[in-house]
């Protein structure tokens, strides 16, 4: 069997040649890109951390609150907080949701409307569909080596390799709500005299609104789940804590930290679960 991997494809060889490529005369747009996600994730760091925390709990449980209309879920999301402030990962925390916000913004940014035009040209989307799927199955770890190559070690080449683990979920969520909108309802705007954006805004978006929400969970989800990986490239948060208790075999650090991430996943979750009222 040996003669097959005689004539090997030169898959590696092909990756290095364009990552080489593209870091000679692309070094303008990578440093434009890092300079621009280091700002956005410096202002959000500079929300989170300038107050005291007690402030920003007291916002975030008034928000619930407001969203939810439910004592459990704002009990909970502020027994949460007490917790992590109990244990002493309030700065990781913050660090860790300044990741995950970051993400979210980029994310939604960039899937939503790629979500739109897809679901509005059928073609597109099946064009995508084997890049998706690429980008979501392909193991986390190798999009941190060209976010190395590229965005040297910090918060950045984590934010790229959260991005584009994760920003699948949106575009497949949003061609999802919006491509399943009923046809009666586009007709009967139609027949109104909307025009092509009168639709799209006032048909499509609010009934693909439920899709798209999911996708925004989703997107914060999986990000979570990144802040481990992410910490490998230097990135600061919850993750660095895991990694250091993993390399000293810590396993009270260990459990620690770990369960400071599940319950900040529980909390977002119950945050964002939004259900409707007209049931």
């Amino acid at each position: 069997m040996e003669w097959i991997s005689e004539t090997k494809i030169p898959v590696g060889q092909t990756a290095k040649t364009v990552f080489d490529w593209l870091q000679t005369h692309g070094g303008w747009f990578f440093d434009g890109l890092s300079v621009a996600m280091e700002t956005l994730i410096e202002s959000l760091l500079w929300v989170m951390q300038t107050p005291p925390p007690l402030v920003i709990v007291g916002i975030v449980v008034a928000l619930t609150w407001l969203a939810h209309r439910n004592w459990k879920i704002t009990l909970f999301v502020l027994l949460g907080f007490l917790f992590i402030l109990n244990q002493g990962y309030w700065e990781e925390t913050t660090e860790s949701l300044t990741l995950v916000l970051s993400a979210c913004v980029v994310c939604m940014a960039i899937g939503v409307p790629i979500g739109i035009a897809s679901a509005h040209r059928p073609r597109l989307y099946q064009a995508m569909r084997p890049v998706l799927d690429l980008m979501q199955t392909l193991p986390t770890f190798v999009y941190l080596i060209p976010a190395i190559v590229f965005f040297g070690i910090g918060m950045v080449p984590g934010l790229i390799a959260t991005v584009i683990f994760v920003i699948p979920a949106p575009i497949r969520l949003t061609h999802l709500g919006i491509s399943n909108t009923p046809t009666p309802l586009l007709e009967a705007a139609r027949a109104f005299g909307a025009t092509p954006s009168q639709t799209l805004w006032k048909v499509e978006l609010p009934y693909a609104l439920p899709q798209i929400m999911a996708g925004l969970n989703q997107t914060i989800m999986l990000s979570l789940s990144m802040v481990v990986i992410a910490a490998l490239v230097g990135a600061d948060g919850l993750g660095v804590p895991v990694v250091r208790a993993l390399n000293s075999v810590n396993t009270s650090l260990g459990f620690e930290s770990g369960f400071i991430i599940v319950v900040v996943a529980i909390m977002l979750d119950r945050i964002l679960r939004i259900e409707r009222r007209d049931k």
